[in-house]
């Protein structure tokens, strides 16, 4: 997928035609009670994000947003505002073939849908399919954990990224919202949610080491509400992930966020990035990314494909 351009004046107009519409106008699923057929991981056996004639050198990026409990509104402020300041971030600083793959992730043990999953794209129309045709579970099990690690599952096993294949160039996952992950996927979340005819009980430390062999993981805490500062919650991030935890204290910053942190690690100047937003945004990004920025200065590591934490 991802064999489209992105244009400003789409979004433009997208934007305008929903300047009065609900969340359940944009979201079309919600109305159903359901998520799309689309969607669902249910025997999907990969998904791809390819080089094409207008994307020579294509970089693919999985961004999963937890759409239960306040987290439900990210996606809203992706459509509705961000999805520009998102592609038009890493544009403009180097990253001229994104390609990304939205995700929804929510609770294994208690929703009906803890895991959708897009198509890897790059042109307005199609990411805004997308983003739109996510279901806001707003759920969640109340155990300050959600099933995050259902991302590094999906795209260890089932993405195809001429980025890494082609090329040796890791692709970024971004999992972003308030809790910390459960640390196991039992055999039945994997045959029922998978469809995996045999499975074994996998844990978060084996998938992110199976992810991370083509992929920068990243995980972004949204430090607001129940868990803001919890030491439960970071502890969790910290312990697993180290300076690849990114504390973001302002929800509003996300789409920066996760484009400077792509733009940082191909050999942006931080410096460079902030000054393309407006005060509050560079600050918010400042500090979100200041453990990240720190690391780079240190080991020298922002060239193409060379993080590694």
């Amino acid at each position: 997928m991802g064999y489209t351009r992105w244009s400003d004046d789409s979004y433009a107009h997208l934007k305008s035609s929903r300047a009065g519409a609900s969340v359940d106008d944009i979201f079309t699923n919600n109305a159903t009670g359901k998520a799309s057929d689309l969607m669902l991981p249910y025997g999907v056996k990969m998904r791809e994000s390819r080089d094409s004639d207008i994307h020579p050198e294509s970089l693919s990026i999985a961004v999963y947003l937890d759409v239960t409990g306040s987290m439900g509104r990210i996606p809203e402020i992706l459509v509705r505002e961000k999805l520009g300041a998102l592609m038009n971030t890493l544009i403009d600083h180097g990253i001229a073939h994104p390609q990304i793959l939205f995700g929804a992730i929510g609770d294994h043990f208690s929703d009906r849908f803890p895991l959708q999953i897009g198509q890897f794209e790059s042109g307005t129309e199609e990411l805004d399919q997308w983003l739109t045709s996510i279901f806001i579970e707003g759920g969640g099990g109340g155990q300050h954990m959600e099933s995050y690690l259902l991302g590094w599952l999906f795209c260890a096993r089932h993405t195809s990224i001429d980025c890494f294949e082609k090329r040796g160039q890791k692709g970024f996952l971004f999992t972003i919202g308030d809790e910390a992950s459960w640390n196991t996927l039992d055999v039945e979340a994997l045959k029922t949610l998978m469809g995996y005819p045999e499975a074994s009980m996998v844990t978060d430390k084996q998938l992110l080491e199976e992810v991370q062999r083509a992929y920068h993981v990243f995980h972004i805490h949204i430090n607001e509400a129940s868990y803001r500062d919890s030491p439960l919650v970071l502890g969790y991030w910290r312990n697993i992930l180290g300076e690849r935890l990114i504390v973001l204290d302002d929800h509003n910053a996300i789409a920066e966020t996760i484009a400077s942190t792509v733009a940082l690690i191909h050999g942006v100047d931080l410096k460079t990035l902030l000054s393309t937003f407006d005060e509050n945004t560079a600050n918010t990004v400042r500090n979100a990314l200041a453990k990240v920025d720190t690391h780079v200065a240190k080991t020298g590591a922002a060239t193409k494909g060379a993080f590694k934490l």
